[in-house]
């Protein structure tokens, strides 16, 4: 399975993007998905994720401002991305969950993309 993301690029504080993540194949529609980022020095951590039925599950900093969303049919996940601000800035990962349902925890997921960048200014 191979994840590819894009949508990343540079926006200034308080604009919107939206990011994508196409599985290669239909997998995907049977595990939950979800999004992570890593900021430059910092650990990767988790932003949200969408579960096979559409559930979803957010970050607290993600929380009113993001949503995820998901198109099994295109095996596809979104992540948009509304008022951002500079400390948004990072590589944004998608990835495949090992089960229908997963936390925020890297482990619980299989597959991974190779990344997009935004970039906030402010």
């Amino acid at each position: 399975v191979q994840l590819q993301a894009s949508g990343g690029g540079l926006v200034q504080a308080g604009g919107s993007l939206r990011l994508t993540c196409a599985a290669s194949k239909r997998t995907s529609s049977n595990n939950a998905m979800g999004w992570f980022r890593q900021a430059p020095g910092k650990e990767r951590e988790f932003v949200g994720r969408i579960n096979w039925s559409g559930g979803t599950y957010y970050a607290d900093f993600a929380k009113g401002r993001f949503t995820i969303s998901r198109d099994n049919a295109k095996a596809t996940v979104y992540l948009q991305m509304n008022s951002l601000k500079p400390e948004d800035t990072a590589v944004y990962y998608c990835a495949i969950g090992a089960r229908p349902y997963t936390g925020r925890e890297t482990v619980e997921y299989r597959y991974w993309g190779q990344g997009t960048l935004v970039t906030v200014s402010s």
